[in-house]
């Protein structure tokens, strides 16, 4: 299986949220709150001039109408490798951003 599906589903289990989107487009309705999500980035460890690791950056985005929801306290419990970016409000929702490695 796929790294990105062991996450997703990680997501929706550890998170008890089914609303969990992988770059959804455009013409999707998104169902608050929710979770979105997209790869950002890479970490490459090397040794001895040598890739020895390599870890997906994810860029992990909350969305909710409700400004203390749950969902932020949850990702960082049980996700030990993520950090939180930014929180914004657009359209009247709040967005909180994280960064986890996977």
């Amino acid at each position: 299986m796929a790294r990105r599906f062991k996450l997703h589903d990680e997501l929706v289990e550890k998170l008890g949220i089914q609303n969990c989107y992988f770059q959804p487009p455009e013409s999707i309705k998104l169902k608050y709150p929710c979770v979105i999500y997209k790869m950002d980035t890479g970490d490459t460890q090397f040794a001895d001039d040598v890739p020895f690791t390599f870890r997906r950056r994810y860029e992990v985005i909350v969305v909710s109408k409700d400004p203390d929801d749950e969902l932020i306290d949850k990702i960082a419990y049980h996700f030990p490798m993520s950090r939180f970016g930014r929180f914004y409000t657009s359209d009247n929702l709040n967005h909180w951003t994280f960064q986890i490695y996977y």
